[in-house]
């Protein structure tokens, strides 16, 4: 009897972490929740990072660029980054959110982005977090640290 519980029980564990994954790759979002303005969002705290002029967790460098361009470069940026697609906005909204899936198990990321400036000179706002858990262990500090620098090194 307690064998026969036991051989159940254990039958169990992988359903439920099977339904657990599936969960994870098939939940909906809504564009409303993730979608938000960098410039004015909260700070994430340690499940995500924010890359803002005076207040972020990172103070991003001004670029001699349009907002304009130095989105499209970020853009171009992002959308290399394996297992991340655009999620919602647009180059002419001004404001563009990605998701991107960890490797294993799925779990999504929301990064929004935006720049602040006007005329030659702008700087890339981003505001990236983890839907899934209350810390992303710095996944997403690492991966927004590896756009900034790639946006450097584009010029």
């Amino acid at each position: 009897m307690i064998r026969s519980a036991i051989i159940e029980l254990l039958w169990l564990v992988p359903l439920i972490v099977v339904s657990a994954l599936i969960y994870v790759r098939m939940a909906p979002a809504k564009a409303e929740d993730w979608h938000v303005d960098p410039l004015s969002a909260a700070a994430p705290g340690p499940s995500g990072v924010l890359v803002r002029p005076a207040d972020g967790d990172i103070l991003p460098a001004r670029h001699a660029a349009a907002p304009e361009d130095l989105l499209r470069r970020l853009d171009a940026i992002i959308l290399a980054t394996p297992r991340t697609r655009l999620f919602a906005g647009s180059l002419a909204e001004g404001r563009l959110t990605y998701v991107t899936r960890s490797r294993v198990f799925g779990f999504p990321d929301y990064s929004t982005v935006a720049v602040a400036g006007a005329g030659d000179s702008s700087a890339p706002v981003i505001l990236a977090r983890a839907r899934v858990g209350r810390s992303d262990i710095g996944v997403n500090r690492a991966r927004v640290t590896r756009w900034l620098r790639a946006l450097e090194q584009a010029g």
